[in-house]
C-alpha cells in the first residue's frame, strides 16, 4: 500500500473553493502531475507555503480549472511529512477528476482522520491536540470553538505535563536510590513524599473537576423540553433555535421522538432536546417516544417544563413539576400568552436545593422569549460554573480524557494510603507508574492502538 495519501479536504457539494491534499513521499511530484504553474517557477522549486497560480488538469492532461497550489516539506508541515495542497473551484466533478489523477500519480485514498493521525504519529500533535481538531470542526458555539482552539495550541497538554513531570521527579529520585545505593543520595523522608504526592493529587483533582464543564462546553448544557402534548414544546424549540427544527401541528402527539438542536443563549451553549408529550397512550410508537422523553429528562442538566397557559396547571403538570424539581433546576414556561383565555397559574413553592423559575411567554409571537433566555443564562451560571484556574483549552472535554485522569488520581490516592499505612516508599513506585501510564494515555505518550483508532475514526476524510 502506498504511503502517499490524497483526499478532498472541503465538504461534499458545490462550493466557491475546493481543496485537495496530499501527504507522504512523492507528494510534490504527484501534485506536479496535475498542476501547471503559469510562471517560470515550478512547484518542486517553490518555497514552502508559497502560493503559485496555474491550471489544474485531469489524468489525461486536459485543463479542468485554474487555481492555486503550495507545498510544505518535512518536517515543517501539518503531518510532518512532505505535503502539497491544490485549490480550485468547488465543483464536485472537477475535484473528483483531479483526485482520480492524483491516484493515477501514485496516491491512495486517505482514511478518515489519517492526515491528523500522521501528525500525531510524527510528533506534531499529541492526542489532546488531535482531539481538539475534531472538536474545533464540530464546534457549534463560540465558547466551544474557543475551548477547542486553546486545546489545539497545547494548553491542556501543558497542564497535564506539569503533573506528569511532578510524578516523574518522585519516581526518578527513588529509582536513583534503589539503583545506586552507594551514591550519596538522601532518600525521601515520608513527610516529603507525602507532600509531593498530595500536591500532584490536588492538581489531578482540580483537572478532573474541569471535566463536566468541558463536556458541557463541547456538547452544550442539556436542557430537555418536557410537558403535556400540545403544550407548545416544539414551537418553543423552533423559536429558540430561530428556525423550524421540529414539526408543529395542532394534533397532540405529533412529536414521537426526541429532537436536538444546539444554540447559544445568553452567552452559554445549550443542547435543547424536544421530547414527546408525557401522557399515557395505547399507541406503541407514542409509548416508545414517551420512554425516550423520560430518558432525556433523566439525563438533562436543566429542565424546561412547558405548560398551556389557557389550561392552567393541570394535575399532570404539577406531578411532572414535582418530579423535575427532585432532579435538577427547572424553568416553568407558561406558554400561549398571546391567547385571550390565557391565565397564568400559581405554581407551588419549590422544596429542596433545586430552583424553580416561572416565565410567561408565547412561542408563537416571541413574547417573553428574552426573559426565558435570561432565566436560562442565570441557571447556566450554576450548571456551568467557571473552573478556578482553568483557562481556555485547559478543560477535559470528553469521557476518554476524564477516565484517564480519574485512573491517575486513584493511583496517587492508593500511594498516599499505602504511605500512611507505613509501606516502604519504594513499594509506592508501582502506583506512581500506574498514574504516569494513565496520564501518558491522555496525551499519547503511552500509545494504545485501540484508543487512537477510536479517536481518528471520528474525523472526516481529508483531515
Amino acid at each position: 500500500m502506498s504511503d502517499l495519501i490524497a483526499a478532498i479536504a472541503t465538504p461534499p457539494g458545490t462550493g466557491g473553493v475546493g481543496i485537495l491534499r496530499l501527504s507522504g513521499p512523492g507528494a510534490i511530484q504527484a501534485a506536479q502531475r496535475v498542476f501547471r504553474p503559469k510562471g517560470p517557477q515550478t512547484l518542486a522549486g517553490a518555497a514552502d507555503r508559497h502560493l503559485l497560480y496555474g491550471t489544474v488538469t485531469d489524468q489525461a492532461g486536459q485543463v479542468l480549472d485554474t487555481g492555486l497550489a503550495f507545498v510544505s516539506r518535512a518536517p515543517h508541515s501539518y503531518t510532518g511529512e512532505e505535503t502539497a495542497e491544490l485549490q480550485c473551484h468547488g465543483s464536485p466533478m472537477v475535484l473528483s477528476l483531479v483526485l482520480e489523477a492524483l491516484y493515477a500519480a501514485g496516491a491512495r485514498p486517505a482514511r478518515p482522520g489519517e492526515f491528523t493521525q500522521r501528525a500525531f504519529l510524527n510528533g506534531k500533535l499529541d492526542l489532546t491536540q488531535a482531539e481538539a481538531v475534531i472538536d474545533l470542526i464540530d464546534a457549534e458555539t463560540p465558547s466551544a470553538a474557543r475551548q477547542a482552539a486553546g486545546q489545539l495550541t497545547g494548553a491542556l497538554a501543558r497542564r497535564v505535563e506539569g503533573i506528569y513531570q511532578g510524578l516523574t521527579d518522585i519516581m526518578a529520585h527513588f529509582c536513583a536510590v534503589l539503583d545506586y545505593p552507594d551514591e550519596d543520595i538522601d532518600p525521601f523522608r515520608a513527610q516529603q513524599l507525602e507532600e509531593q504526592l498530595r500536591a500532584q493529587r490536588d492538581a489531578l483533582e482540580a483537572l478532573l473537576a474541569t471535566g463536566r464543564r468541558g463536556q458541557r462546553l463541547a456538547k452544550g448544557i442539556a436542557c430537555a423540553l418536557i410537558g403535556q402534548p400540545n403544550a407548545g414544546k416544539s414551537s418553543l424549540l423552533n423559536a429558540l433555535a430561530g428556525y423550524d427544527r421540529a414539526i408543529v401541528t395542532h394534533i397532540p402527539g405529533t412529536t414521537r421522538d426526541t429532537i436536538e438542536v444546539t444554540v447559544e443563549l445568553g452567552g452559554y451553549p445549550f443542547r435543547l432536546v424536544d421530547t414527546a408529550g408525557l401522557r399515557e397512550s395505547d399507541d406503541p410508537i407514542e409509548q416508545l417516544g414517551v420512554q425516550r422523553s423520560r430518558a432525556a429528562m433523566a439525563q438533562a442538566d436543566l429542565l424546561l417544563l412547558v405548560c398551556d397557559g389557557t389550561q392552567g396547571l393541570l394535575p399532570e403538570d404539577r406531578a411532572l413539576l414535582d418530579q423535575a424539581l427532585t432532579q435538577t433546576d427547572t424553568i416553568l414556561a407558561v406558554n400561549k400568552g398571546d391567547l385571550p383565555d390565557y391565565a397564568p397559574p400559581q405554581p407551588p413553592a419549590p422544596a429542596g436545593e433545586h430552583t424553580l423559575t416561572v416565565v410567561e411567554l408565547s412561542a408563537k409571537t416571541g413574547q417573553g422569549l428574552d426573559k426565558l433566555e435570561q432565566a436560562l443564562a442565570q441557571l447556566a451560571q450554576r450548571t456551568l460554573p467557571q473552573t478556578e484556574g482553568a483557562a481556555a483549552g485547559e478543560l477535559l472535554t470528553n469521557q476518554r480524557q476524564t477516565e484517564a485522569v480519574h485512573r491517575a488520581l486513584q493511583a496517587v490516592d492508593r500511594a498516599l494510603t499505602a504511605l500512611e499505612a507505613g509501606v516502604t516508599p519504594d513499594a509506592l513506585l508501582t502506583d506512581a507508574e500506574e498514574a504516569l501510564a494513565a496520564l501518558g494515555e491522555l496525551t499519547g505518550k503511552t500509545v494504545r492502538e485501540d484508543i487512537t483508532r477510536r479517536i481518528f475514526e471520528r474525523f472526516c476524510v481529508g483531515k
